[in-house]
Parts: C-alpha cells; structure tokens; sequence
C-alpha cells in the first residue's frame, strides 16, 4: 500500500471529493483543500484544511511535506454561470493556480497534475453538431472558449514551462463534461446533466412534463461518468506523459438526446420546451486515440448506466428539498393561524 503524500485542491467539489475517497482506498495519506467542506457527504481526507487559495500563504501551507498534487480547485460552473462571470473567472482561476504551481516548486513537490477543460478549443472548431472529435492539438492556434477556457490554455503552458525549466513532473488533463452523485445539481452552478436530472425530477414529482431546455436542445456533447474520471486521473498521475490529454467519454448525443435518457431512466415522459439561455459551443465531442495510447484505457462507463447511478441521487435531493419547503410553509400557516 502507497504511503505518498497527495494534496487535492478543491477537495469541497464534487470531483475532488470523489477523488479523494477514491486514493484513501488505494492507501494514499490525503490532504484535502477548499474554501468549503464537500456539501454532501463527509471527506475522506486524512486531514482537510479550509484555505483561500488565491492567496500565496495558504498554497505554501496546503503544499508543504505533500509528494503529489491533484489541482481540481478552480471558480467553475455550468454554461449559466461561465458565461456570465468572465472577469471574476479569469481573476480568482489565474491567482489559483499560478500561486498552487509556484507553491509546489517551493515545497519540493515531486508530482504536479493540472486539470484542464476542453474549453481550451477554439470554437471555430465546434459550430456544427456533427463535429469533429477533438485532438489535442487541435488546441492551437488558440482561440478558447470564454475566459474560463483562455486561463486553462494559460495554465497549460505554464505547467510546461515549470516542466521544463524547473523539473517539476507536471500532468495536463483535459475533462469533457463529468457527471455523477454528490456535485451540484442547483443554485446556478451546475452543469447541464445535473440540471436535466433537477428538472425531470420536479416533473415527476409535480405531475408537469414540461422540462425546459436552453435553445433548441441539438447542440451536442460528450459526457463522462465520475467513477471512470476518477480512474483516468490515478492512471495519468502514475504514468510518465506529460503533455496535454482528453479525458472522456467519445460517444456524442444532443442536449435533447440526453434529456431522453435521463428520463427514461426515472421513468417518465416529458415534453421538451425550448427556452433561450446560454448554449455553448455547438458541438464538441473527445477524440480518445492518444488517451488510449498512453494510458492502454479509457472511459467504459455507459451514460446509461451512469444516469442510473446519478439520477436517483438528484431525484432524492429534489424530494428533501421539497419536504423541506413544504415544512417550512406549515409552520409558517400553523404560526399565522395562532396569532390571528
């Protein structure tokens, strides 16, 4: 059994919480970090520190004595939130990650793996919904998605140029589109399997089968199951490549297509209502040949099966929300009827 060291930043998130758990179970010693405890289950962690990590003080302190390092802490969030956060994006993510990578020299820390996006690719690349599986040397000549893709572009280089000139390990992985239980699912910042799996949940819980969808719902995406992210990650960490890599599944469906899925899996009809809002990209899916290649895996997990994992969990949250307001608006009625 392993006796490294490994720092997880943003250990609070949905993929670092399941990270972590899942290197406590291979027998690593982990360290947590994040602005905020995971919200929907107990860390793992062998000890979790509540740090700021746009700050230099706090990423010397969440590196120091630590051989390895998973950097999942970023200011993130589905399309509603990347769109419309630009500046707050490209300030805290760049403060984050330029402090936890110089903090990682400093403290002699042998491993250094950075998660990316596939937002890194130019959009150019992506306007048609039969797209082109992506490459990873599709990213250049740059032009990313928004800022949350131009400062992960930024990073990438800047993982290498330590690489390089430092002797620092360093991975790059590219995440494309990653679901699954205990990630946000409301409130602004959850991405769009959490939100259909949100939305049909209310649908069969009120009887209403209108589930809305931002534009015409044909604009397509890869979607990665959080159990086959979380193997990628471990198995790129042990491995010797260093330059960028996809990591996600390469089937592609629609937006629609995947509303179907979900509600299939809870069992429901519903009916599509096409609303305007933030979309993205038109299409983009994962070209897996270099994750392959290198890692002789990739992601097995079938959306299916992974909605059948993940759906149940949202329909609960749903439900207790529910029950919550529910019981809220009878004490309200019952204190109301008192005082009158």
């Amino acid at each position: 059994m392993s006796k490294d060291r490994v720092l997880v930043t943003g250990a609070g998130g949905f993929i670092g919480h399941h990270l972590v758990t899942a290197l406590k179970q291979m027998g690593y010693w982990v360290r947590g970090v994040d602005l905020k405890n995971p919200e929907y289950a107990e860390t793992d962690a062998d000890e979790f520190f509540l740090l700021d990590l746009r700050r230099w003080e706090n990423c010397l302190k969440a590196s120091e004595s630590i051989d390895e390092v998973y950097a999942l802490a970023a200011d993130m969030g589905g399309m509603g939130f990347i769109s419309n956060h630009h500046a707050e994006i490209l300030h805290n993510n760049i403060l984050i990650n330029t402090h936890s990578l110089e903090a990682a020299r400093v403290q002699g820390v042998g491993k250094y793996l950075f998660t990316s996006s596939a937002c890194v690719y130019p959009e150019h690349r992506q306007t048609d919904t039969d797209v082109i599986p992506l490459k990873e040397d599709d990213a250049y000549p740059a032009f990313p998605q928004d800022a949350y893709g131009w400062e992960k572009l930024v990073i990438e280089r800047l993982c290498m140029h330590y690489r390089d000139e430092y002797d620092l390990s360093t991975r790059v992985v590219r995440f494309h589109n990653i679901f699954g239980p205990l990630g946000t699912w409301d409130g602004g910042r959850e991405k769009a399997p959490a939100a259909l799996c949100r939305k049909i949940a209310k649908a069969k819980m009120t009887g209403d089968a209108t589930v809305e969808i931002w534009g015409d719902g044909e604009q397509t995406r890869s979607f990665c199951y959080i159990d086959d992210c979380v193997t990628g990650l471990i198995k790129l960490m042990k491995s010797e490549f260093s330059d960028p890599i996809n990591l996600g599944q390469d089937r592609m469906v629609s937006i629609n297509q995947l509303a179907d899925i979900i509600a299939n899996v809870a069992g429901v009809s519903i009916q599509r209502k096409h609303i305007p809002g933030p979309q993205g990209v038109r299409g983009r899916n994962s070209d897996n040949t270099l994750l392959r290649q290198i890692l002789d895996w990739e992601p097995s997990i079938s959306l299916e099966e992974g909605f059948a994992r993940t759906y149940p969990w949202i329909e609960q949250q749903v439900q207790e929300q529910q029950h919550g307001a529910n019981a809220v608006t009878e004490v309200v009625a019952a204190a109301t009827s008192v005082a009158s």
